[in-house]
């Protein structure tokens, strides 16, 4: 009977790991699809005058985006709690935009301590940028409003 039972216990367990790593972990990420702003659309907002602009907020390595506010690697505790003080003294609608642009998404370190901390804070109004590769190719070279 116990090894019966410890049998089990590692299926279930290879299954949910299998399970896991294949993909089929919907919602996994703190973002859903519509919360990913597109570069080009960031850019585009940023050279309409009369929009509604985004607070950015750059939550990796600088605030390589015009108009951004450095609140360096959110993978540091300290500086994920500067970022909560910061978002504390908005309103739950605030029109906030984060990126990174350290590396592509499924390697950064960063970008999902941001995000989970928007999503806990409940922000209605959070974006992502969804720079893919990083902020070098997804937004400098593509002449996008940058501070350098």
């Amino acid at each position: 009977m116990k090894y019966t039972i410890a049998v089990l216990l590692i299926c279930f367990m290879t299954f949910g790991f299998i399970e896991y790593h294949s993909g089929n972990n919907e919602g996994a990420e703190p973002w859903t699809a519509s919360q990913l702003m597109a570069p080009a659309k960031l850019a585009e907002i940023l050279g309409q005058p009369a929009a509604k602009k985004p607070i950015i907020y750059s939550v990796g390595p600088g605030a390589l985006i015009k108009g951004s506010v450095d609140m360096g690697r959110a993978q540091e505790k300290e500086n994920l709690g500067k970022f909560r003080t910061t978002l504390a003294k908005l309103p739950k609608d605030a029109y906030l935009v984060i990126y990174c642009g350290c590396c592509p998404f499924e390697r950064c370190p960063n970008i999902r301590p941001a995000f989970a901390l928007l999503k806990e804070m409940k922000f209605t109004q959070a974006y992502l940028l969804n720079l893919e590769h990083n902020i070098k190719t997804d937004w400098i070279a593509k002449g996008y409003p940058s501070v350098q």
